[in-house]
């Protein structure tokens, strides 16, 4: 039983990890910085792999009442926040500093459910989240190529996932699974993200990109759209198939293998001061899945 937990995490760790090079070589490397367009792909390859499982019946999609699915259109409006805000910001950060500042959502999550819950929080879920506040809010003095785009598109991005979580945990008025919820959001992003092209702009751009009609970017974009969803199923069966730290466990390797693996794919500069900050994160959010873990005990 263990070592097929240890399996379902390592699968969920390398499609994690293949998942954000692959995204990362398109919009850094091939420089593909059309959000619309791109995210409108993922997520259209995504529904339609969705749907056609559901119908072969290899993953559970019952049919989803019309109430339930406008109730969660809040949470799909987060969700297109969340995916455009992020490829703006991807694009423009390393990998490291990008999970630093994604990271930092924890922080928005607790304080939403703060105000509005008026829970009380442990003493070492404070710590753990001020260790991942101050490592994102001192980031930007420390990085020797700052970039004002990239920054404020992820301070958009982490506020979004953190509104979105809390929704997600808060929204129990339909018996939605995950993936159902991933359904909506994806038939919901493909619309609005279709529709939003032409006013970006990124309509146009992307019939002058040099690499349009490159194999190389056709590759690029297809795997990025495959991966994405198999890593949203690997999500879905870790989740399903272990206790929720653990599956907090897992997800904070996958990030630090992500990190530690990123130098020797793509190119970034770095100095001690920002390495400190992408080490201290990572710390300050496996102490939260401590802290989770204890409270959950006691």
């Amino acid at each position: 039983m263990h070592s097929k937990r240890h399996v379902t995490g390592l699968i969920f760790c390398l499609f994690y990890v293949v998942s954000y090079f692959t995204n990362k070589y398109v919009l850094s490397v091939l420089k593909f910085t059309y959000p619309t367009l791109f995210q409108g792909w993922q997520t259209f390859v995504g529904g339609l792999l969705l749907l056609v499982s559901g119908k072969l019946g290899w993953v559970d999609i019952s049919s989803i009442p019309r109430s339930a699915a406008l109730s969660w259109l809040p949470g799909s409006f987060l969700f297109v926040g969340n995916i455009y805000a992020g490829s703006r910001a991807l694009s423009r950060l390393p990998i490291p500093f990008f999970f630093t500042l994604h990271n930092a959502s924890e922080v928005m999550n607790c304080l939403i459910l703060k105000f509005t819950q008026r829970e009380r929080i442990p003493w070492m879920k404070i710590f753990s989240l001020s260790l991942l506040f101050m490592s994102a809010i001192n980031l930007p003095l420390c990085d020797p190529e700052f970039d004002f785009g990239g920054y404020t598109w992820a301070l958009v991005h982490l506020i979004c996932v953190g509104a979105y979580r809390v929704f997600q945990t808060q929204f129990k008025t339909t018996p939605l699974s995950d993936l159902e919820q991933q359904y909506i959001n994806y038939l919901f992003s493909v619309l609005l993200l279709a529709f939003a092209a032409h006013p970006t702009g990124d309509l146009f751009g992307a019939l002058e990109f040099p690499f349009l009609l490159t194999p190389i970017f056709h590759s690029g974009c297809c795997a990025s759209a495959v991966l994405g969803f198999f890593l949203l199923l690997a999500t879905v069966k870790l989740k399903s198939g272990l206790p929720l730290e653990q599956c907090g466990i897992w997800i904070v390797l996958a990030k630090v293998f992500t990190t530690c693996l990123s130098p020797f794919v793509f190119n970034m500069e770095v100095n001690p001061a920002s390495l400190c900050c992408v080490f201290f994160s990572h710390v300050g959010e496996a102490l939260l899945v401590y802290s989770e873990r204890t409270s959950q005990i006691r």
